[in-house]
């Protein structure tokens, strides 16, 4: 039997999901090989492009090398521009390589649609891929430049003039964003935000006509809110390098819009000799098969299929998605001589972000607002990423949007961003260190002289007045030197107490060899943490052992007053004060390389880049 080669051309939404449903069914069948194509080596968090645009994330905030993805899976990544597809000879053809195939999958993405609006694809920008979304960010910050050196006030108000074409998800999203950016803009320029004009272009009478009024009328407030007009009912006519002219008449002075007016199946798709839905989609079938071939699977936006009583399918991530599991497992049916399953949309609902701190959404039969509608919305993007590149790309998303943000334009506001040095945690690092190492040494004699003396457990409750009360009161006489013994909560008490009998205790009163064990190993954790945190050698984890042991100091009853002190500095020192006058400085990174090259982590994830 020959192998089977499935081609997955388009890294999108779909296509990504696609290989990775693949890699899950056939990793362990070697008859079968997997290729993913793009043009581009990364995958593009489409959805996040308007926080670049805005400068709400850092540009590679929405990219994802596929590498990343599939470095230890059965996928193979090819970068390639491919020209042409040959179906009857079943290879996809560039300028340089052909790349045959059993089974296709089409996921090629969707591009503007501009309706025949004069001038609008030569003057304007676009939000449909990293490049698009980078220019429009260089080019606000460009004009706000430009605008504080102008003193021709026409010229001036040009310049400060943005406008956005379609008010859907996209449209709203990216005047949110400008217009939250725009603040920083006019103090960096010294620019008065009277002169800025913000304005986003609908031709339907209402903004996000998907939504329920309830929203929509929620969305128009917050968009005056931030200051952006908002024209419904206005159809672009024309448009110049200065200037949108609308079918009333009415001409804007702009040198910038923004076209999120259409989407429409890519022009690569709509040229390749398959039979045309509408808008420049591949008709399929309930398969997601191509109505021309059976081995040609079409998914996401460049599928067009009509669902009873629904309509064609939306042209969102939900769709992409759903129609490449759709494709899989067709795919695998086919292998394996079993029927076809139909596709069935689930959608869930619907989420626009308006700025970086609120949002609308409406969530399968609940509509919902601001914090509770944003933080939903980083929930399912963290889903979503988990699924892609699991606690890489969540550590590198919650960085993104939590950690680095600026000006507080995140739920929380800033109150996660903002750094102080490490080097202010130095001599908090060295004297929780030095007090570890202290107490450490002091017993440690004790237990190389008599390991069977039991001191750091309290003595069990029925032994008589032994050698195990003795030392248990010797124990509790030294905690008290310190202070008085912090109290311990009943439940907890009770469940040490559990705790203690089940294996510490014997049925005699007296001390188990588990707890000499403990014991010896409490007092080698505390020379060795001490030890770490004062060289500053593995920081992080020796700050985590440390508020551990706290707690189970704590928990035993034993604890003093002091031990409060103790926990709270092990918390602040888990952020990595090493990295400062430590070892942690010399060592983390040479760690890091190396285990980011592990195949165990690259194959699940478990690094930070």
């Amino acid at each position: 039997m020959s192998k089977k080669r499935i081609v997955i051309l388009g890294a999108g939404y779909g296509g990504v999901h696609s290989a990775k449903l693949l890699h899950k069914k056939f990793k362990k069948n070697d008859e079968v090989e997997v290729t993913l194509i793009d043009k581009n080596p990364y995958h593009t968090l489409l959805t996040d492009l308007h926080e670049v645009a805005g400068r709400r994330i850092e540009e590679h905030g929405v990219k994802v090398n596929l590498e990343k993805i599939f470095g230890k899976k059965k996928v193979d990544v090819v970068t390639d521009k491919i020209d042409k597809i040959d179906f009857d000879g079943q290879k996809l053809v560039s300028e340089n390589a052909e790349y045959g195939y059993d089974y296709l999958i089409l996921g090629s993405g969707s591009e503007p649609a501009y309706f025949g609006v004069e001038g609008a694809e030569e003057n304007s920008f676009t939000i449909w891929s990293y490049d698009d979304a980078v220019k429009i960010k260089q080019h606000i910050h460009h004009m706000f430049e430009q605008a504080s050196t102008e003193s021709n006030e026409n010229k001036r108000r040009q310049m400060l003039t943005f406008v956005v074409a379609g008010a859907g998800f996209t449209g709203v999203e990216t005047i949110g964003e400008i217009a939250e950016w725009q603040k920083r803009l006019c103090r960096e320029y010294n620019i008065n935000p009277k002169e800025v004009s913000l304005k986003i272009v609908e031709g339907l009478p209402k903004i996000l006509p998907i939504l329920n009024d309830k929203l929509i009328a929620k969305s128009e407030r917050r968009l005056n809110k931030l200051g952006v007009e908002i024209l419904t009912q206005s159809l672009i006519t024309k448009v110049t390098p200065h200037s949108v002219t609308l079918k009333n008449g009415e001409k804007i002075k702009t040198n910038t819009l923004i076209w999120t007016a259409g989407v429409q199946g890519s022009s690569f798709a709509a040229n390749i000799g398959l039979t045309l839905g509408k808008r420049g989609r591949i008709q399929t079938n309930e398969y997601m098969q191509s109505v021309d071939y059976s081995n040609v699977y079409v998914i996401g936006d460049n599928s067009y299929f009509e669902e009873e009583n629904e309509g064609p399918i939306p042209q969102i991530v939900e769709t992409a998605l759903q129609t490449a599991e759709t494709a899989v497992d067709n795919i695998e049916a086919d292998m394996e001589n079993k029927s076809y399953e139909a596709f069935k949309s689930n959608y869930h609902g619907f989420m626009v972000s308006i700025g970086g701190r609120y949002a609308v959404a409406h969530l399968g039969n609940t509509s919902m607002s601001g914090f509770i509608a944003m933080m939903m919305k980083h929930i399912v993007n963290i889903h979503y990423l988990f699924g892609v590149g699991g606690f890489n790309l969540i550590w590198s998303y919650i960085m993104h949007q939590f950690f680095t943000i600026k000006d507080n334009r995140s739920i929380l506001g800033g109150h996660f961003s903002f750094r102080s040095p490490n080097f202010w945690l130095v001599p908090l690092r060295i004297f929780v260190g030095y007090k570890w190492l202290d107490e450490g040494l002091n017993k440690i004699g004790k237990v190389i002289e008599d390991p069977s003396n039991i001191f750091l457990i309290p003595a069990p409750p029925t032994a008589a007045t032994s050698g195990a009360t003795q030392a248990a009161e010797e124990g509790a006489e030294a905690a008290s030197q310190w202070g008085e013994a912090l109290p311990v909560p009943e439940f907890i008490q009770n469940i040490m107490d559990w705790f203690m009998e089940a294996f510490f205790y014997t049925a005699d009163g007296e001390f188990t060899v588990l707890a000499t064990i403990f014991q010896t190993g409490m007092v080698i954790a505390e020379v060795v943490v001490g030890g770490l945190l004062i060289v500053g050698l593995f920081t992080a984890l020796a700050a985590i052992v440390s508020v551990v042991m706290g707690i189970m100091i704590w928990t035993s009853g034993m604890a003093p007053t002091e031990m409060l002190w103790f926990l709270a500095a092990g918390i602040a020192l888990i952020g990595g004060a090493g990295r400062t006058f430590g070892l942690d400085y010399y060592v983390m990174p040479v760690l890091k390389k190396w285990w980011s090259k592990t195949p165990f982590a690259r194959k699940t994830y478990l690094y930070i880049d």
